[in-house]
């Protein structure tokens, strides 16, 4: 007998310092059926009443896996790894997205080290006006989501 694995999309979040922002991380990717890898340690517990607030009763209906650190990751993660940067050259309607590509969120207040970003297999940025340093990692997450979802044609049809 055959077993049909679906293909999907992923979030991952390297060490996230806000549950408010996770939590509406995953309430964004419960709703366009993403999943999301949680890369340990987080900055707050993560049973945290900001992180249910925010992530509601969405937060259940999401394939989530936990990570206790960077290399423990790297083992589990399939694809590619996608790193989303405010200091990437590549900008984001100009890359291709795969269907199982990861897109890797750095933590709120400074990003991911050298040695996470050198084994990304690309880094990308959404563009914005001049003179501004980044967005909310949520909002970015949702944008960057939308428009890998809406290339490899996996945006939900509900």
């Amino acid at each position: 007998m055959w077993i049909a694995y679906r293909i999907v999309m992923r979030i991952a979040l390297y060490e996230p310092e806000i549950a408010g922002n996770v939590g509406a991380i995953l309430r964004l990717a419960a709703c366009m059926d993403v999943a999301v890898d949680i890369i340990d340690p987080c900055g707050f517990p993560f049973s945290d009443k900001k992180l249910k607030r925010s992530g509601m009763d969405y937060a259940e209906r999401v394939d989530l896996a936990r990570h206790a650190d960077w290399p423990t990751f790297r083992r589990a993660k399939p694809g590619r790894l996608i790193l989303m940067s405010s200091k990437a050259e590549t900008l984001l309607g100009d890359f291709t997205f795969q269907p199982e590509d990861t897109l890797l969120m750095g933590k709120e207040s400074a990003g991911v080290p050298d040695e996470v970003r050198a084994v990304c297999d690309a880094a990308i940025r959404i563009p914005m006006a001049s003179g501004l340093r980044s967005f909310n990692i949520s909002v970015a997450t949702g944008i960057a989501v939308f428009e890998a979802l809406r290339q490899t044609g996996q945006l939900p049809v509900g």
